[in-house]
């Protein structure tokens, strides 16, 4: 095992749980502050129902019988803070203030005279909503002491001596705050403690078979793919669409069939290129024999050999030569097209054109041979879409190859024939035929039919008509009986005017 494969797996384990321990800390954190958040409003609405009407009582009891006010309109401090030292001894959690018509703050023994932060006034939204529900709704008041800051509260609204105003308790005041701050830190301290205990130990048996669960596909894939990496390449990943990550498991297993069909097929390119190889290099010996032949005995002879033994010697040769060069440009023009250099260049162009100027170029060629060279084509001018010098080069091949197997006093015709959106382009000959087994093979590489006639051909001809059909999107088709002749069909699409 590689020390590739030895961390592989650990690596991603270890990000999983780094992202599950940051997780539940999350969690955790979120509990703890929506519970303490609740749990703080629940403590505070529920003292605020408890205590909603002691406004009223200190109102009823305290002020009956006794004005807090003197009779020059200025608050009774004396009385009034007498009142409110008895109820804050009782109670040290709240804070009692009298309030004027307008929510001003006309006395309260828990203010310092001297302290400018301190509130000079209550907002009286919230008082008069409280009077309206008679406290039975959960509401937030002003903290006289902590301006900005709300707390709950009890209110009642008095009249004396035509003096008008509210009493104004906050319930949960600065000492209150102070003992509450202290037991909440202690509370949460310990159910922080307690809950991340707790939540750490089922985390980690949930974390455990959670990873265990989600990586068991990924395990698989993992296995399979060091597998096809250590040569098995018939390994793939089963049932890839019932995977958790199937767009990744299909994803490999097309990658894995890409890879070993195009291993296959390059070990098929390499095969044909051997034997291409092969039979080029035959091809190529016979020629340059027969001229190394001639050429030494004109050498040798030059001076016993009759004038026209010289010409039959020269031009022998020079069909040799010929030969040679012909071969050469077939393999060079095959190879381009197989490393696909070659880029069509389509534009409309006549078809019919172009075969009466191939029939007329042929024509020598085939009344040296005592054939019929004929273009069947109907009266209309037919236009295509496609690269001229591509198609008139795969019509030569196919001119040739028929002039070449059809013997004398046969025939071969070019037809075109309009068929919707395309032109039918129709090679036929009456030659010796193709045989049905071969028939699928006579456009590979250096494919000959009959091994006799090899002196005739180099095998490359049908094979570049294939790739100049390649490249435009189209087959070609064949049509033989073995002594009944040959039709090779293929169709390039019309060009509407």
């Amino acid at each position: 095992m590689t020390k590739t494969e030895k961390t592989l797996t650990p690596k991603l384990i270890k990000k999983l749980w780094m992202a599950f321990i940051l997780l539940v800390l999350l969690m955790g954190a979120s509990y703890i502050f929506i519970t303490g958040y609740f749990a703080n409003k629940y403590s505070q609405e529920t003292t605020q129902r408890l205590n909603a009407d002691v406004a009223n009582h200190v109102i009823a009891e305290k002020f009956n019988g006794a004005s807090p006010f003197m009779e020059d309109g200025s608050v009774n401090s004396a009385l009034f803070g007498d009142l409110m030292h008895d109820m804050m001894a009782v109670n040290q959690s709240i804070e009692v203030y009298l309030l004027g018509q307008s929510g001003e703050i006309l006395y309260s023994v828990v203010l310092d005279p001297d302290d400018k932060d301190a509130a000079k006034s209550v907002d009286l939204a919230p008082i008069k909503s409280f009077i309206a529900d008679e406290g039975t709704n959960f509401i937030l008041g002003d903290d006289p002491r902590n301006p900005g800051e709300k707390k709950i509260f009890s209110a009642a609204p008095y009249k004396v001596d035509n003096h008008q105003g509210f009493i104004y308790i906050v319930l949960a005041g600065k000492k209150f705050q102070e003992v509450s701050d202290n037991l909440m830190s202690q509370y949460f301290t310990r159910l922080g403690i307690g809950a991340t205990l707790l939540t750490m130990v089922f985390s980690a048996i949930i974390g455990l078979l959670a990873i265990w669960f989600l990586t068991k596909n990924l395990r698989l894939i993992t296995q399979t793919v060091r597998s096809f990496h250590d040569g098995d390449l018939e390994a793939r990943i089963p049932n890839p669409e019932k995977s958790d990550i199937e767009v990744f498991a299909k994803s490999f297993n097309d990658m894995a069939d890409n890879i070993v069909g195009n291993m296959d097929k390059m070990k098929s390119i390499d095969l044909l290129r051997r034997e291409l190889i092969a039979n080029v290099s035959h091809d190529l010996r016979t020629p340059l024999a027969i001229l190394k032949g001639y050429i030494e005995t004109l050498q040798m002879k030059r001076d016993t050999l009759s004038e026209i033994e010289k010409d039959e010697y020269l031009q022998i040769t020079h069909d040799n030569v010929d030969k040679l060069s012909n071969l050469i440009n077939q393999l060079f023009e095959y190879s381009k097209l197989e490393a696909e250099q070659v880029v069509p260049v389509k534009e409309p162009f006549s078809i019919t054109e172009l075969s009466h100027d191939l029939i007329a170029k042929f024509n020598v060629l085939a009344k040296q041979k005592e054939i019929e060279l004929e273009l069947d084509n109907p009266q209309e001018n037919c236009l295509v879409y496609a690269d001229v010098s591509l198609v008139e080069r795969a019509l030569q091949n196919l001119i040739e190859n028929a002039i070449k197997y059809t013997e004398p006093m046969g025939k071969v015709t070019l037809s075109l024939q309009k068929k919707g959106q395309n032109v039918e382009i129709n090679i036929t000959d009456t030659g010796t035929g193709i045989p049905v087994n071969e028939q699928p093979f006579i456009f590979d590489r250096y494919k000959q039919v009959d091994k006799s006639t090899k002196k005739q051909g180099y095998g490359l001809g049908l094979a570049i008509v294939k790739k100049i059909m390649d490249l435009h999107d189209t087959t070609i088709t064949v049509l033989s009986k073995p002594k009944q002749g040959s039709s090779f069909i293929f169709n390039l699409p019309a060009y509407q005017v």
